[in-house]
């Protein structure tokens, strides 16, 4: 469930008059997201979106949010675009909430990525690096290797109520990465969630990217790690090397990856992985059943935190390494 704020009709209307959008015809609550509530709203002047940030997120932020997807979109990269009311700005308040305006996206996400797709994600990703180079915004991860012991220990020592040693085999593994995680490797505005929900296709053919919400500055090469755990492992939690392949490759055929990133790969997959046993972990312990936030069962990281721990190189993802540092594509 998405939609954590009810908004009522004269509510509704009463906002959008402030903008020059035509007269309000219909709305309804959007079912997909985890993080804050969403609007299908259709006007006499076409269709919106129309999204209020719920507690979980930091008002602070949000210029950082709005003013990067402006800064894509105006670099060509597909992304909803912020509306601006009358008085030029791009931010609201509606029920409460912290509210804004968005352009409509055509398409939809895939339930079974293919090759394919993923080779269009790696492509679209390094294009957002790449168009966000310049922008003059940034923001701490709020979610990196730093946080991830804190919230360890928020978790109360109670991660073997998941599976037992499972507390042991975390503590040891953030041991590990607090000791290795790599220094001096480019850098730069990541989406950190880009994740099957938030990239849509329309024909076969990806649209644009969505939910900019977790954006912040980090290692370029850690995005990538992200998405090949959520874009590269089948329902059983096997490895699709094919996809790995098509995901890197259609990455570095915009920026190709650079020798020390490659080395450090399986070590960032190993956080990727981590960051989302983690938050995952602690949702699922601490978070009451009946609440509006949806749990997600930790131990599918786990699995990938388990099968990245296993890697030695980044030529076990199955990638020709002097092609991929090279940005060969064949």
């Amino acid at each position: 469930m998405a939609v954590y704020t009810d908004v009522s009709e004269p509510q509704l209307a009463t906002f959008l008059s402030g903008y020059d959008l035509g007269t309000l015809l219909s709305y309804k609550g959007i079912a997909e997201g985890v993080e804050n509530s969403n609007f299908l709203i259709r006007t006499s002047q076409g269709t919106y979106i129309l999204t209020l940030y719920e507690k979980r997120v930091n008002r602070g932020d949000l210029p950082f949010f709005v003013g990067l997807m402006e800064h894509l979109a105006e670099r060509g990269l597909s992304c909803p675009l912020p509306v601006h009311d009358r008085q030029g700005e791009a931010l609201g308040e509606l029920a409460g909430r912290p509210a804004a305006v968005f352009t409509f996206l055509e398409g939809m996400w895939t339930r079974r990525p293919s090759a394919q797709h993923c080779r269009a994600v790696g492509h679209a990703m390094a294009r957002m690096h790449e168009a966000s180079a310049d922008f003059r915004l940034t923001r701490p991860n709020g979610l990196a290797l730093s946080d991830w012991r804190p919230l360890f220990e928020s978790c109360g020592g109670r991660a073997d109520e998941v599976e037992q040693g499972l507390a042991a085999e975390i503590a040891a593994e953030l041991d590990s990465l607090e000791m290795n995680w790599p220094a001096d490797l480019p850098a730069g505005v990541i989406h950190a969630d880009l994740f099957p929900d938030n990239v849509f296709f329309l024909s076969g053919e990806l649209s644009g990217l969505i939910d900019f919400y977790f954006a912040c500055n980090d290692l370029l090469a850690y995005d990538l790690a992200i998405a090949l755990c959520a874009w590269c492992f089948e329902a059983d939690a096997s490895f699709n090397v094919t996809k790995a392949r098509a995901l890197i490759k259609g990455y570095a055929s915009v920026r190709p990856l650079e020798p020390a990133e490659l080395r450090a790969f399986p070590t960032l997959c190993r956080g990727a992985a981590m960051r989302f046993l983690l938050t995952r972990l602690y949702d699922w312990l601490t978070v009451p059943d009946d609440s509006f936030v949806t749990k997600k069962d930790p131990r599918e990281y786990l699995k990938k935190l388990r099968f990245h721990r296993n890697v030695a190189a980044a030529a076990d993802y199955g990638l020709d390494i002097a092609k991929v540092s090279a940005g060969s594509t064949t």
